[in-house]
């Protein structure tokens, strides 16, 4: 945008010499300068309001709590178009042991919960839920890291493809260092598509 403002200002210089010459007063000299740089500033503001507009429209992922639902876009395998669209519910999240999921490998962070969610696609095209890798946990504390396990517990499987209007629910054990904080879904790098707030008991 500046190169553009820039080649603007050296385009207007021979049209205010010109008028220079041509025996305008200085006092015209002056109005003629200013004006070709009151548009410029005026587009390079609007650029930046339609910048700043596109960042506020975008929408948060949504914050839920044991027993509520909220929607999410699947993205297509380049990140940069809507699949279509999933619903999640979050059904329970219970804190386990290693025992308790009839594992030997002990919790790496510290504490496995058993997060259980129905998935639905409430949109018109196929698209898949994958959250081994893409779930991160934080809290006021700790900054976000990887909380998903290779672990399971009996039931549906939610890591799969879904048709329109199909549903699975299902549980993902995770590994977080500790009770409460939050686990956020990424269906694409940086962009959380759901977060859970964990219990702290």
């Amino acid at each position: 945008m500046r190169a553009y403002i820039r080649r603007a200002a050296l385009l207007t210089a021979p049209a205010v010499l010109v008028a220079v010459l041509s025996g305008c007063t200085s006092a015209d000299a002056d109005v003629d300068r200013a004006t070709p740089s009151t548009p410029a500033v005026e587009a390079s503001a609007s650029f930046d309001k339609v910048d700043a507009g596109k960042e506020a429209d975008a929408p948060p992922a949504p914050l839920l709590v044991v027993g509520t639902s909220g929607p999410f876009d699947v993205f297509d395998d380049t990140g940069e178009s809507v699949q279509t669209k999933m619903n999640v519910k979050v059904e329970s999240a219970r804190y386990v042991t290693a025992a308790e999921l009839d594992t030997s490998n002990k919790p790496e962070h510290g504490q496995y919960v058993v997060l259980k969610l129905t998935l639905k696609n409430v949109g018109n095209a196929p698209g898949r839920f994958s959250p081994y890798g893409a779930m991160k946990w934080q809290d006021d504390k700790t900054a976000a890291q990887d909380c998903t396990t290779l672990e399971s517990v009996d039931g549906q499987d939610v890591d799969t493809e879904y048709g329109p209007d199909q549903s699975v629910t299902g549980s993902v054990v995770l590994d977080v260092p500790r009770k409460g904080g939050t686990v956020t879904y990424y269906d694409t790098p940086g962009t959380g598509a759901f977060a859970v707030l964990l219990p702290k008991a």
